[in-house]
């Protein structure tokens, strides 16, 4: 009996340790995979299209990874920092101006380009707050992104009824990248404190990942018991 217990006792610790280095070793390991997979995405994109004079491998004996995301970040931040000027601003018009005139691309264009301002602009409100809805039916409740009010048409129907509707993200776990678009009523979401990051987290972890609570983290501070209700 206590041979078998020892056994155990061995085998416990050796398993212990093993999840302990997978927690350690894991995402390390992710997160160069998932690098190392962007830098060459962008190498096999960029790279063909850099003259063989300006490529740094044509003059050493060994790949140099990076090359071509590096080269993509300058020639973007050229053509930004270009159409900033008078100039440039005139190029940007005339091309918008011949996507127009191409029915199927001038809607894929204007499309993407207002979700790029729309998500890249620096004080936009998109995705800043996290809150939960009743869904899919009462008494079951989701957490959504609270993107911003309705807008245009959809704003002047709901106003028409007498509602005040918000327009949020409802992602599903564990990939938050896709989702539904939802209006919801105002007074029926209940805004979180954590973070888009830490929802994100939440989401993807399938709840198992939970961000600690900044009210009991005050209260922990100042030693002070926390009132049973803010649990809830």
């Amino acid at each position: 009996m206590t041979e078998k217990l020892i056994k155990m006792s061995v085998t416990t610790r050796i398993r212990n340790n093993f999840l302990a280095g997978l927690i350690i070793c894991a995402p390390i390991a992710i997160t160069l995979w998932l690098t190392w997979s962007v830098v060459h995405w962008a190498d096999s994109w960029v790279r063909p299209y850099i003259p063989a004079r300006y490529d740094p491998e044509s003059y050493l004996n060994f790949a140099v990874p990076g090359t071509g995301l590096l080269i993509a970040m300058i020639f973007i931040t050229l053509v930004g920092f270009l159409a900033k000027n008078l100039i440039g601003q005139s190029i940007v018009r005339f091309g918008e101006l011949i996507v127009n005139r191409v029915p199927l691309v001038r809607t894929i264009y204007k499309s993407v380009k207002q979700i790029f301002e729309t998500v890249l602009k620096e004080q936009g409100t998109s995705f800043k707050k996290v809150g939960l809805i009743e869904y899919p039916s009462p008494g079951l409740w989701s957490m959504v992104f609270i993107s911003t009010d309705a807008k245009g048409e959809i704003a002047s129907k709901f106003n028409a009824m007498g509602q005040d509707m918000v327009a949020v993200f409802l992602p599903p776990t564990p990939v938050p990248t896709a989702g539904f678009l939802v209006f919801v009523p105002r007074d029926k979401i209940t805004v979180l404190d954590m973070s888009p990051e830490d929802g994100a987290k939440l989401l993807i972890s399938g709840g198992l990942v939970a961000p600690e609570y900044r009210e009991l983290v005050a209260a922990k501070e100042l030693r002070q018991p926390v009132p049973i209700k803010s649990l809830s």
